[in-house]
């Protein structure tokens, strides 16, 4: 499987070097959620807009290791245009992926129609798991996003 871990270390290295959605959200009406992890430096800040429900935009910005920005980078592309109740579920599988939530199998399908979860450009971050250490890394800003949900629902 070498030729899978290249195209893997690939995509993290494209995410990182060319980050998607980067950048702020006027707030409001976006809410604004950092996230930061001590032990190795990484800062995540997460800008989400919600309309009706659905992410209608987000912006990530921080520092930090290639993990931990190629993580915020994949995560603004996929759940961009989902509504938070998807984003839940994405993010469950994300964490089952990463080793420290349920088998996403056990959950309800995305659209309810039996579709299976796809997380895209985030399998790419599987390989982490082989390095607890970095699980950290990978998963601070889904973190910070649920954050930042938790806090625009609140405040709406």
């Amino acid at each position: 499987m070498p030729d899978l871990e290249d195209l893997y270390r690939e995509i993290i290295l494209d995410h990182y070097r060319n980050p998607r959605n980067r950048g702020e959200l006027d707030t409001p009406p976006a809410v604004r959620a950092e996230g930061f992890n001590p032990l190795c430096g990484d800062e995540v800040i997460v800008y989400v807009r919600l309309a009706n429900g659905v992410i209608d935009d987000i912006k990530v910005g921080g520092q930090g290791c290639s993990i931990s920005q190629a993580s915020a980078s994949m995560m603004s592309a996929t759940v961009i245009g989902r509504t938070t109740e998807e984003l839940h579920r994405l993010n469950r599988a994300f964490k089952s992926m990463m080793s420290i939530e349920p088998d996403p199998d056990d959950l309800p399908p995305i659209n309810g129609n039996g579709a299976d979860i796809k997380l895209g450009d985030l399998e790419a971050l599987k390989g982490v798991v082989k390095f607890p250490v970095r699980i950290k890394c990978a998963t601070l800003s889904w973190h910070t996003l649920t954050q930042a949900l938790e806090e625009a629902q609140t405040s709406a």
